[in-house]
């Protein structure tokens, strides 16, 4: 089982708050940092403001060594795929070789109207046409073209560069639909992701992308099956409390729907989790100032469960 830090920097949060969380997932041992890519907090004022998604990214290449670095995810109304492509081969670079790309339809029509994005109504052909350029791009031949003609984007002679780091970037497609999504992770991604599933419904989330990755003659163990889930955990009830307080939720809620309890509560649940197929879990830590709370899961839940 792998453990990566997953942060809603939007809700409100500075480059240097974001800093201080990867560089304690870096220094606490977990496999990766990874934030959502928006632009509007979904509730409070969210000061300072937002941070954009593969700037701070960027940043966070230069400053740490070895966690890997990604969105989950980013939205495809955000930016046209040649420039999204640019990007990402980018910060892989300034990584070493770190960085994976979470691509989605985009759901937030609010920050999209705060910020002059146009938000279609019908996203999924977007969303397939760019991990068909995005990936296209990366793997064109140093010295050959690259041209793609679809319903949303046209890319004419493209010398498709620059290049990756990676031989592959890997890529999260994720989500709780029954045909296209799967579809489109048996395709194009290297990690099926369910962004806050209830518990029961994942064994057959997992199997419906089995079985499309079967449906076009891969593997389906090629792909990691991960899972996001928000995190309120602690040594005693007092601190659940306290942390669930701290970002607004009940404890009864969240240990519901999510990683929360106490240490043995938490590390039953994931127990579970891994029965059921998930490989990789995102510990959603939404309040960015408890750093102990990355300490606390290090310290007493993954030894028990890595």
């Amino acid at each position: 089982m792998r453990f990566r830090i997953f942060t809603e920097p939007q809700q409100g949060a500075s480059y240097d708050d974001i800093l201080a969380v990867a560089q304690a997932t870096e220094k606490l041992g977990f496999d990766a940092f990874f934030r959502s890519d928006h632009y509007l907090s979904m509730g409070g004022d969210g000061y300072p403001g937002p941070t954009d998604a593969w700037t701070t990214l960027a940043g966070l290449a230069r400053e740490t060594e070895r966690i890997r670095l990604g969105t989950l995810v980013s939205s495809v109304t955000y930016r046209p795929p040649g420039i999204l492509a640019i990007q990402v081969a980018q910060v892989d670079q300034m990584s070493g070789g770190r960085v994976e790309l979470g691509l989605g339809t985009g759901w937030f029509a609010e920050e999209h109207a705060a910020y002059g994005i146009p938000f279609p109504a019908k996203r999924f052909g977007m969303l397939e046409e760019q991990l068909e350029i995005v990936t296209g791009l990366w793997e064109t031949p140093l010295g050959d073209r690259y041209s793609f003609a679809g319903e949303h984007y046209e890319l004419v002679d493209s010398p498709a560069l620059p290049k990756p780091v990676q031989d592959r970037i890997p890529v999260i497609v994720g989500g709780g639909g029954a045909t296209r999504t799967p579809a489109m992770a048996a395709r194009f991604a290297t990690e099926f992701n369910l962004p806050f599933p209830e518990f029961a419904d994942v064994p057959a989330k997992f199997a419906g992308v089995r079985a499309a990755c079967e449906a076009i003659g891969r593997n389906p163990d090629e792909l990691v099956y991960s899972a996001a889930f928000v995190a309120a955990g602690g040594a005693t009830e007092a601190d659940v409390v306290r942390r669930a307080a701290a970002i607004g939720r009940e404890p009864a809620e969240l240990r519901e729907h999510g990683l929360a309890g106490t240490t043995a509560e938490i590390v039953d649940r994931i127990g579970a989790l891994e029965a059921d197929g998930v490989e990789c879990v995102y510990l959603q830590m939404l309040d960015l100032s408890d750093l102990d709370h990355l300490d606390y899961f290090a310290r007493e839940v993954v030894p028990q469960l890595a």
